[in-house]
C-alpha cells in the first residue's frame, strides 16, 4: 500500500500554495484531483488500510469544500513535468525527489506598521523608534529598506513614509529590479518602468496592484516570496513572506536586519515587549511637554480600535498606543491591515494573534497595574 507516497505527493503539491493569492482553488483542486487518482490507483492493495480510507475521506470533504468538480486537469508528480528553475517550490521539489527528503519548506514572516511596530521573522514582537534608513531585510536575494520619519514634534516615536526593495538577479529567471515607494507615490511597477522581471510569460516576479496608489503586491515566484506595501493615512506599512533557508542566507557583515535581529535595545520605545499606555490620555513617557495632548483618552482610544479589531491583541493595544501618540485615526486602519496582512501571509494560524499576556508584546498585567496606579495618584491629589 502506497497510500504514504499519494498524500506526501499531496502535501508537496499543495504546499507552498497561499490560499489568499489568484489562482489558489484551481491548483488545489488539481492536486486533489491528482491524489484522488493516487488512492484510486492503490484501491485494493489499500482495502484493508485505515489510513487509506481515513485519505479517501478526506479528499471528499475537501473537494466539497473547496467545490472542486472531480473530471478536470490534475497536477503532476513527475519531477521531470514539475521542476521549474523559476519556481522555488519546483527547484525544491526536483531536489528533494532526488534526495530522498519529504519536508515541505518552512516559511517565516515579518511585518511593519504604525508608529513603527515590528514583527520579525521570530514573531517578536517591538515598538521602535528606529528614524532615518534602516534594513528590514538583507540576504543574498533580497534586500528591503524603509525610512522613518519623527511623527509629532517633541516625540521620539516615528512611521515609515519610504520603502526600497530590491529583488537581487537570480539565474536567468530576473535581473535585478528595485522596487521604490513614498508617501503618495505607491507606483504600480518598479523603478525601471516594467511591471515584472525575467521573462514576462513565466512570471517569476511581478507587481500585482490591488488598490491604485494604496495597495500593491510583489510575487516573486523564483524564491517563494510575497510582499504586500501600502499607504494607510500618510505613511506606509509593509508585510512579507519568504521561505526560511533563503530569508537566511546572508553574511556576517549583514547582519543588522530588523525582521531578523529585530530592533537594537536603544531603539526600543517599548520595555521588553510593554508598551506603555498612558493615564487619562496624558503623555507618553517618551514625549516632550511641548507635544500637543492628544485628542483621545484612554478610553475613547480603546473604544475606537475595538471598532476595527474585536480581538484585544498586540494590534489592537499598538492601535491604542499610536493613537495616544498621535491623534490620527488613519492608525486604527494601518493596525487593521497588518493584522489582515498576518492573516494572508503568515504560515501558522495558531501564531497569527500575539497577546498581551504572552511573552512578546506583554502589556497585560504592567499596563493595569500602571493604570490602576495613575488613578489612585490623581484621585488622592484631587483630595489634596
Amino acid at each position: 500500500c502506497r497510500i504514504q507516497k499519494c498524500t506526501t505527493d499531496f502535501v508537496s503539491l499543495t504546499s507552498h500554495l497561499n490560499s489568499a493569492l489568484d489562482g489558489f482553488d484551481l491548483e488545489f483542486c488539481k492536486a486533489l484531483r491528482a491524489y484522488s487518482a493516487c488512492t484510486y490507483r492503490n484501491s485494493k492493495v489499500c482495502r484493508g488500510n485505515l489510513v487509506y480510507h481515513s485519505a479517501v475521506l478526506g479528499i471528499s470533504d475537501l473537494m466539497s469544500q473547496r467545490n472542486c468538480s472531480k473530471d478536470g486537469p490534475t497536477s503532476s508528480t513527475n519531477p521531470e513535468v514539475t521542476h521549474d528553475p523559476c519556481s522555488y517550490s519546483g527547484r525544491r521539489g526536483a531536489r528533494e525527489l532526488r534526495g530522498g527528503e519529504q519536508t515541505p519548506p518552512t516559511y517565516l514572516f515579518c511585518g511593519l506598521f504604525g508608529d513603527p511596530h515590528l514583527r520579525t521573522f521570530k514573531d517578536h514582537f517591538q515598538t521602535c523608534k528606529v528614524e532615518g534608513a534602516w534594513p528590514l531585510i538583507d540576504n543574498n536575494y533580497l534586500s528591503v529598506q524603509v525610512t522613518n520619519v519623527p511623527l509629532v514634534p517633541g516625540s521620539s516615536a516615528t512611521a515609515t513614509n519610504k520603502i526600497t526593495i530590491i529583488f537581487k538577479s537570480y539565474q536567468d529567471c530576473t535581473e535585478q529590479k528595485v522596487y521604490q515607494a513614498v508617501t503618495d507615490d505607491l507606483p504600480a511597477a518598479f523603478v525601471d518602468g516594467t511591471t515584472s522581471g525575467g521573462d514576462s510569460d513565466a512570471k517569476s516576479l511581478r507587481i500585482v496592484e490591488r488598490v491604485s496608489g494604496r495597495y500593491m503586491e510583489m510575487h516573486a515566484r523564483y524564491i517563494g516570496t510575497t510582499v504586500f506595501v501600502r499607504q494607510v493615512g500618510r505613511y506606509l506599512t509593509l508585510a512579507i513572506r519568504m521561505p526560511e533557508e533563503l530569508a537566511m542566507a546572508y553574511e556576517e557583515s549583514q547582519d543588522l536586519q530588523l525582521c531578523v535581529n529585530g530592533c537594537p535595545s536603544s531603539e526600543r520605545i517599548d520595555d521588553s515587549g510593554h508598551l506603555p499606555l498612558p493615564v487619562m490620555g496624558q503623555l507618553l513617557p517618551h514625549a516632550a511637554s511641548t507635544q500637543p495632548q492628544s485628542v483621545y483618552t484612554l478610553e475613547s482610544a480603546t473604544t475606537k480600535c475595538h471598532e476595527k479589531m474585536l480581538v484585544k491583541d498586540i494590534y489592537f493595544y499598538s492601535c491604542v498606543f499610536d493613537l495616544l501618540t498621535t491623534g490620527d485615526a488613519n492608525f486604527t486602519a494601518a493596525a487593521h491591515s497588518a493584522l489582515q496582512d498576518v492573516e494572508a501571509l503568515h504560515p501558522r494560524k495558531e501564531r497569527w494573534h500575539i497577546f498581551p499576556n504572552s511573552g512578546n508584546g506583554d502589556m497585560g498585567k504592567n499596563s493595569k497595574l500602571s493604570v490602576s496606579l495613575g488613578l489612585v495618584c490623581l484621585i488622592l491629589v484631587a483630595f489634596l
